[in-house]
């Protein structure tokens, strides 16, 4: 028995709240990350717990004529076993929106060794074997940004979708069959309230039913106050909604350079943002040191890292974690302005293993993707020491019959789950001290009793979980 315990209850009657409304969530069959405090009722002696990249190094050198230090705005995306890493191609340092901008991609079969596939359709004549996807198409190769469009029934022929552009063009679309050929979807652009001077991401909500833009804007209006996100959605792609600015909790105001906001690929219904926060004028090169790195001349006064953003839809974002999600690296050369900004989406590289990737050594000679990792779920946990620790949920109904938790213990660790009623009773059989340890490092460990192999009688009933948890991360749970 632990000293002290985390708790993860199970209810079996309904909760009413003053409207007369069912006062619990529908969890059905869906899973659960604890990146937020959705389903937390109470935690004691527990803390959600941020992790901690692993570097995986550089996976691509931006070192073609065509590509060069100031590529960026990138974005990868999982089709099958098909990986394509897009980003903007761009030598020389200028305007934003000008032909020196080149939309570019990399491929991969396992999003770890990456080539440039030879596709050679735009600017041949000068880069007779490239991989440009996308030229002569300013301002839209500024900050191309595509997505797999997830829509049930959607055409094959736009299986691929992108918006690019900025303030003075518009957000204009783009699609694709094969995520190479791409074409204008319409004449006119189909979003203009906007700034949109950064990477303006969207994709198809399988939850919200519809598809959602997450795009730039500034808090006081023009280019005036914080670098900030604000949304719109569309049923169709081509109509969107009035904007709605992002709001952030109860915290401070920071620059947002990009927002990178996705759904996560094992709870859709959970979106994530690896965002680039952005420090003006916090400064750690010197003059000489940037001149010694090659650092392009107006590119060593700010620094960046990458923080952690999470919504369930509408216009809320909630950042529990206002800590570096992933700091800057040892060398100058990670401390320059615009380093440091992660490609849209996360993606799964092993059975064990989720990647993402970061723009690096920006304005450089250098200027690189790096590949950082994680354990599959592994951007938070709820995190319980030697003494132990207490989570309460708050009151959810399921569909399904078996308990998986992804989770990580000591070798003298564990949890034990125990299934209650709304007046604190134990349903016979599902006590804690009934429950079978769970001891070890599962990305899919299974919960059981030893008089109940599953928990189908309770489902479609509200519950609360309550779980013993020592020296352990909980990552997420599901009940399928």
């Amino acid at each position: 028995m632990y000293r002290v315990t985390l708790f993860i209850i199970i209810l079996s009657t309904q909760f009413l709240n003053h409207s007369g409304k069912a006062d619990y969530f529908e969890l059905e069959n869906k899973r659960e990350l604890f990146i937020d405090k959705h389903l937390i009722e109470k935690l004691d002696g527990v803390e959600m717990r941020l992790s901690t990249p692993i570097s995986s190094g550089p996976i691509h050198e931006f070192d073609k004529p065509w590509e060069g230090p100031f590529c960026g705005y990138s974005t990868v995306i999982k089709d099958g076993d098909n990986y394509f890493l897009y980003y903007r191609g761009l030598p020389i340092s200028g305007k934003d929106g000008t032909n020196n901008e080149t939309s570019c991609v990399i491929t991969s079969q396992d999003g770890i060794n990456w080539i440039r596939p030879n596709i050679s359709k735009y600017l041949i004549q000068k880069y007779p074997k490239n991989n440009i996807i996308l030229a002569n198409s300013a301002p839209v190769t500024h900050n191309f940004s595509p997505f797999l469009d997830t829509k049930s029934g959607i055409n094959k022929q736009h299986k691929f979708k992108a918006l690019g552009g900025t303030e003075s063009s518009g957000l204009i679309a783009y699609t694709s069959h094969d995520g190479l050929d791409w074409k204008r979807l319409t004449d006119k652009p189909v979003f203009t309230k906007g700034i949109f001077d950064s990477q303006n991401v969207s994709f198809w909500s399988q939850y919200e039913e519809c598809y959602v833009c997450y795009f730039r804007t500034w808090t006081n209006g023009g280019y005036n106050g914080y670098r900030t996100v604000s949304r719109t959605t569309s049923k169709d792609f081509i109509n969107w909604t009035e904007p709605v600015k992002m709001t952030f909790g109860d915290t401070p105001s920071e620059h947002l350079y990009t927002n990178q906001t996705h759904p996560y690929y094992r709870a859709p219904h959970i979106y994530i943002g690896i965002a680039a926060r952005f420090m003006p004028g916090r400064k750690v090169l010197s003059t000489k040191e940037a001149k010694e790195l090659g650092v392009s001349p107006t590119y060593f006064n700010d620094c960046s890292d990458v923080v952690l953003l999470s919504s369930r839809g509408g216009n809320s974002y909630q950042r529990n974690f206002m800590e570096s999600f992933l700091r800057p690296a040892i060398g100058l050369e990670n401390w320059v302005s615009r380093s440091n900004y992660p490609a849209l989406n996360i993606v799964q590289t092993s059975d064990q293993e989720m990647s993402f990737y970061v723009n690096q050594n920006y304005a450089q000679p250098s200027s690189n993707l790096h590949r950082y990792t994680l354990r599959i779920d592994g951007l938070s946990s709820l995190y319980s020491g030697y003494k132990g620790g207490e989570v309460i949920t708050k009151p959810f109904i399921f569909t399904g019959k078996e308990l998986s938790m992804n989770y990580s213990t000591s070798a003298a660790g564990g949890i034990r789950v125990e299934i209650q009623d709304s007046t604190g009773v134990v349903h016979e059989g599902f006590s804690t001290e009934n429950c079978i340890e769970a001891i070890g490092n599962y990305i899919d460990g299974k919960i059981k009793w030893k008089e109940h192999q599953n928990i189908k009688k309770l489902s479609g009933k509200p519950v609360k979980l309550r779980i013993l948890l020592k020296d352990a991360n909980l990552y997420s749970f599901q009940i399928n």
